[in-house]
């Protein structure tokens, strides 16, 4: 059992339920690097610090899938040099951390659609998938060049397909089929939805991450940054998934 104590809070918290998923919208670089009058780019830099601080923690209090918003389909919009620049840090990433990662048992994996990624990206998360595929704790899921609503077309495409390959009917389409055509099927079973749904910078909206998985997910909003948020930001989310209760429709 973990415990957070707050620094303004006399009160101590049992952190008894640990979430086995969390998703994170890691939101926030540009902002925090323009408050420091610095390149939108260190913000994207110091938020790849950030990222393997929580990867650690996470993997420590026990949570099994980390999945990581780290680039949208909607993303190929914003400057062409900052998506070179995106595109370049799972390079960075997985050189110089991947490593660390590796030694804390930590399992690499990724959701999306590869076919647009760089090459040398895409070079760079097949090695740190081959390094850590026998690892068995926590799976560091990046969601990289995702879209839950491309997602969902292409599961749809596919069931069709099967439909007219006489693999099934319509009638045996059921929701649990449905996830085993998207893309976090990969993910152990029991993990495959996320539990909590952290959204940083204050912003209050999915942003098509994960809209199917998402559809009983606790969700938490901070204001803080992304580069900010670490691990102090992790716990303070489990802390109030801690005060949540769960009901599924029930009562």
């Amino acid at each position: 059992m973990f415990t957070f104590r707050r620094k303004k809070e006399s009160t101590q918290v049992a952190l008894e339920k640990i979430p086995k998923h969390i998703g994170v919208i890691m939101d926030g670089n540009g902002r925090w690097a323009k408050k420091r009058m610095q390149p939108r780019i260190m913000g994207h830099k110091a938020g790849m610090d950030a990222l393997q601080a929580v990867t650690i923690k996470a993997s420590e209090l026990g949570v099994k899938v980390l999945t990581v918003y780290a680039f949208s389909t909607e993303n190929w919009t914003r400057p062409v040099d900052e998506v070179k620049f995106i595109m370049s840090l799972p390079v960075e990433f997985f050189d110089k951390y991947v490593p660390e990662l590796h030694k804390n048992n930590v399992k690499v994996q990724m959701i999306g659609d590869t076919s647009r990624l760089p090459k040398d990206t895409l070079d760079a998360l097949n090695r740190a998938r081959e390094l850590t595929k026998r690892n068995s704790g926590l799976i560091l899921n990046f969601a990289l060049n995702y879209g839950g609503r491309a997602e969902i077309v292409s599961a749809v495409k596919q069931i069709a397909q099967d439909v007219l390959d006489a693999r099934f009917n319509t009638g045996d389409i059921t929701e649990e089929l449905i996830a085993n055509y998207l893309n976090t099927a990969t993910l152990p079973y029991l993990y495959r939805d996320p539990d909590l749904i952290i959204r940083t910078s204050g912003e209050l909206r999915l942003s098509n991450f994960l809209p199917w998985q998402s559809a009983y997910s606790e969700f938490y909003f901070t204001d803080v940054l992304w580069p900010d948020f670490k691990e102090k930001g992790l716990v303070a989310a489990i802390e109030e998934y801690n005060r949540r209760h769960r009901r599924f429709g029930g009562v």
